[in-house]
């Protein structure tokens, strides 16, 4: 039975450390690639860009060892399903040159790590744009594509537990400890304390599927005009209800004009407009935004004693986050019926 402690680890574990020739070699090797590499900033696995002749890019994937192989064949077969599907603006996986959807890199003690390598999607970070009422709406629009791509895909593989998974928000609890300010620890204990005694047990009646689980501004892209043209990095994929993949998307969407809805109403809209949530759905979204922005600042507290300064992921995290407090606290002093209001109404 995996436990939190389980999970917490897997998040804090030093993420695979191949130099870029070892990958290099293994990528030349299996996959018939060469080219130039680039290392990504990464949670558990070690990512690195591949660019062949200035112009081709692509995106080499070294799984973390803490990570299942059904999860790692979840992963695939999902991505393998949406390129069946003809969905656009998603990574497609790269085979071998024996037609094998993954390879191999093995480390110096011999240990066998699963070597993967995906298409690199062109488009402007949407976490570095300056956000609209249009490109809330898009966005919106295109994550609920996706979800009507992924709603009849079905795996073994995923009913993967991660510490990103809002189910699950309520085990966050004895991680407050961290959290070194005592009116910001009462609000997020107030906040999963709702969650577990009045959201959780609305959620097991509510539409379920695969879901991306991970929309944030960081993972969607935009083209010259502003247009949503991109989703990518599906590591945080499981089987949940919808509307969580909404309310997550949706706690990236902050506004610090005064008005938390700003994006969030427009941002909803555009889902209605392809997938239609239905009330019961609507009714739980106010409290999973909250539950979501309270499970990022339980573990970002955690995360600043867990990691050193100086690693590359917890400067990231400072970077990001900061924001979410604030909009937490926005969004409660506008109220659960003002919220309802304008995105339901």
């Amino acid at each position: 039975m995996t436990t939190l402690s389980d999970l917490l680890e897997s998040i804090a574990a030093i993420p695979p450390g191949f130099d870029s020739t070892a990958v290099a070699t293994a990528v030349t090797r299996q996959f018939g690639l060469s080219g130039d590499y680039t290392l990504l900033v990464s949670e558990r696995d070690q990512n690195f860009a591949l660019t062949i002749a200035s112009k081709h890019q692509y995106v080499v994937k070294i799984t973390s060892l803490t990570e299942h192989t059904l999860v790692t064949d979840f992963q695939i077969a999902a991505l393998l399903h949406l390129e069946k599907s003809a969905v656009v603006g998603v990574p497609r996986i790269v085979r071998t040159v024996s037609g094998a959807d993954r390879g191999v890199i093995l480390s110096d003690d011999g240990t066998r790590h699963c070597l993967r390598v995906v298409t690199w999607l062109n488009g402007n970070l949407l976490a570095a744009s300056e956000l609209s009422h249009d490109i809330a709406r898009s966005f919106g629009y295109q994550l609920a594509e996706l979800d009507l791509a992924l709603a009849d895909f079905k795996h073994e593989g995923d009913g993967q537990l991660l510490l990103w998974d809002t189910q699950r928000a309520g085990e966050l609890r004895s991680l407050l400890v961290h959290v070194d300010e005592a009116e910001v620890r009462q609000q997020l204990t107030t906040v999963l304390n709702y969650f577990d005694g009045q959201v959780m047990p609305g959620l097991e009646t509510l539409p379920n599927q695969v879901i991306h689980n991970d929309a944030n501004t960081e993972n969607v892209l935009l083209d010259a005009n502003a247009r949503v043209i991109g989703i990518i990095d599906f590591g945080d994929m499981l089987r949940a209800p919808r509307i969580i993949e909404v309310s997550t998307a949706a706690a990236y969407l902050r506004s610090d004009c005064g008005d938390p809805l700003q994006f969030i109403a427009p941002f909803v809209a555009g889902y209605q407009e392809r997938n239609a949530l239905s009330g019961a759905e609507l009714d739980l979204l106010f409290d999973l935004v909250q539950t979501r922005l309270a499970m990022t600042l339980v573990l970002y507290y955690w995360r600043l004693s867990a990691r050193d300064k100086g690693d590359p992921y917890r400067q990231k995290l400072v970077a990001n986050e900061g924001s979410a407090l604030k909009f937490l606290r926005s969004l409660s002093d506008l109220g659960r019926s003002a919220f309802h209001a304008r995105v339901a109404g």
